[in-house]
């Protein structure tokens, strides 16, 4: 299955890291079609991130048709690489552009001020100009879910994480805070890996995880590697995206995001004229993101309880973050009765109860 996701239809052009386009016929660039590129940070093929970013895009192509030619390129993590593929999307005439790492913020903004008629989309990042929106989800939401979940089946989480920005710093806090609340003596362990796709050293952490004695194993990264070695270890893991296929004893749950409406809305605003720079933030009550179905190791009333609580979140009913929220060194971050704000949200640097250790400095 995953497979198919290194080929492109006909309609799409295949740039590979040189960016040498495929040559399109005549009579299709005799049309004005909207060029639409992708940055993608890892392989398609891996079924994580980027894989659900590629499912958007798929359902670009559906909605649109030939009013459109979308093309991507895979394994560009930042910094030069990503001003470079962005720079070359831009100069081919592309009139928008999707950066769906948080590490092509810079460099994609470097070359949108460069490029102020082509529309430029980033997502997780807060860099926001007249003509580069940003986006993301409330994946916290589906963390705290996940963590639900692995709160059900352990007493501890080993987490391979990427880098310590607040998106994932939020995601492991939720997911501690999903855990303890139906297993409160839950802790969690986070290695970071400073990479969003290394499959070697996402395995090898992934094992010194397990060495070290966690019960179920979570990721910040795109490769399978870690839902592997759960498998191969006879452990427990909440993934990310269609990585099920990988584990089928071990993986319990993942988080799944919704790329594709997003995409659709933003592609209609470029072909009808009415594209503003935004910035959306949306999470399970707009069906931006959910979970996929649960293992059947999952006993019926822990399923039962995930279902209500992400209702709840569909409703407003209850927040994630809700307050008391201590820190593992025991300050109150959000009082009794409270929530957290979007800027507490959006900047959080500390770790949570039940979460060892400290952050980087």
């Amino acid at each position: 299955m995953m497979n198919r996701r290194t080929l492109l239809s006909s309609s799409t052009a295949a740039l590979g890291l040189g960016l040498t386009a495929t040559v399109i016929p005549a009579n299709l660039r005799a049309q004005e079609k909207l060029k639409i590129g992708f940055v993608y940070s890892s392989l398609i093929g891996d079924a994580g991130w980027t894989f659900m970013h590629d499912e958007g895009r798929l359902m670009l192509e559906a909605e649109f048709g030939d009013a459109i030619e979308t093309a991507y390129v895979e394994s560009i993590d930042g910094g030069a690489d990503a001003e470079r593929v962005v720079r070359q999307f831009a100069s081919q005439g592309f009139g928008l552009i999707f950066g769906t790492s948080f590490n092509h913020m810079n460099p994609m903004a470097r070359v949108a001020e460069q490029f102020p008629d082509v529309k430029f989309e980033h997502a997780t990042g807060y860099t926001q100009l007249p003509n580069m929106a940003i986006y993301h989800v409330r994946d916290y939401e589906a963390r705290y879910l996940l963590g639900m979940v692995a709160g059900s089946m352990g007493n501890s989480l080993g987490v391979v994480a990427s880098y310590p920005i607040p998106e994932v710093v939020r995601g492991i806090n939720a997911m501690t805070a999903g855990a303890r609340s139906v297993n409160p003596n839950f802790t969690t362990k986070v290695v970071w890996i400073s990479t969003w796709f290394d499959p070697g050293l996402e395995r090898t952490t992934a094992d010194a995880l397990i060495d070290q004695g966690v019960d179920v194993l979570a990721h910040f990264t795109d490769s399978p590697a870690v839902v592997q070695a759960a498998e191969d270890r006879g452990k427990y893991v909440v993934a990310l995206g269609a990585m099920d296929q990988y584990g089928p004893k071990s993986h319990l749950t993942a988080m799944v995001y919704n790329w594709g409406p997003y995409y659709v809305e933003r592609t209609r605003a470029v072909l009808d004229g009415t594209w503003a720079s935004s910035n959306t933030w949306e999470g399970i009550s707009r069906d931006m993101l959910t979970i996929s179905p649960l293992n059947a190791a999952v006993p019926a009333d822990a399923g039962a309880a995930v279902t209500a609580k992400q209702e709840e979140m569909r409703t407003g009913a209850f927040h994630p973050f809700a307050g008391p929220v201590l820190t593992n060194t025991g300050e109150e971050k959000v009082a009794a009765g409270a929530v957290a704000d979007d800027g507490m949200l959006l900047s959080m640097d500390f770790y949570v109860e039940g979460v060892e250790g400290a952050l980087p400095s």
